[in-house]
């Protein structure tokens, strides 16, 4: 029994917070994990009571973002559509499934992935986001980034581009798609938003070199 305590303490030590035995089997929980996770949920419970712009008069639901605090890549995409401010959750839509099986491809679930959007709530219509709305909700996602500290961030569509790496407002996303750029110590590679190879599926190749490109610096495949 000394011993077990002892080895526990050194788990403690190194930065492990939680010990549980599913099934028989031992598991640990770092600190960290756990505090990435709180973090996130103190934001996430702020933007959810967010008034800051006219969005919150015309939005069903607010869409923080989900998946793993500690990954190594965040998607993000422009604002939410109909289905995700119905459902609260990110690129659950047609775009969002096809997003998922290009995941698929690579035998990695969307859980494992952060996947948030540039705005919170859905713009009336679709619409692209005002300046005003932008600069409103865009702390949140500076600190989702700083928050999960990815190594990589695939922006999806030429407005998430645009916007991240404060590029011209015309900028297209064809000048600029696959290719590494920097926010910081972060990784960033513009492709196309998911929506629009749902209306032009000559760009899935593109989009797929792009998105294979980003799994391979966030060290999901080799």
């Amino acid at each position: 029994m000394s011993d077990i305590k002892r080895f526990l303490k050194f788990l403690e030590l190194i930065g492990y917070d939680e010990v549980r035995l599913p099934k028989g089997e031992l598991l640990m929980v770092k600190k960290e994990e756990s505090s990435l996770q709180k973090e996130l949920e103190k934001l996430e419970e702020e933007v959810l009571n967010c008034c800051k712009c006219r969005l919150c008069k015309t939005r069903t639901n607010v869409v923080f973002g989900e998946g793993d605090t500690t990954t190594n890549l965040m998607f993000i995409g422009e604002a939410p559509g109909e289905q995700e401010d119905l459902q609260g959750r990110p690129f659950v839509g047609r775009a969002g499934q096809l997003l998922t099986r290009f995941l698929n491809l690579y035998g990695i679930s969307r859980d494992k992935i952060f996947i948030t959007n540039i705005v919170k709530c859905r713009p009336p219509g679709n619409r692209n986001p005002a300046q005003d709305e932008i600069k409103s909700c865009y702390p949140f996602l500076e600190k989702q980034i700083e928050i999960i500290k990815p190594k990589v961030i695939l922006c999806l569509g030429a407005f998430a581009a645009r916007t991240i790496l404060n590029l011209p407002e015309k900028t297209p996303i064809s000048r600029i798609r696959g290719k590494e750029q920097k926010l910081g110590e972060t990784v960033v590679i513009p492709t196309f938003h998911p929506a629009y190879l749902l209306r032009n599926r000559k760009g899935e190749p593109e989009f797929q070199k792009d998105l294979e490109l980003a799994l391979k610096l966030a060290g999901f495949i080799s």
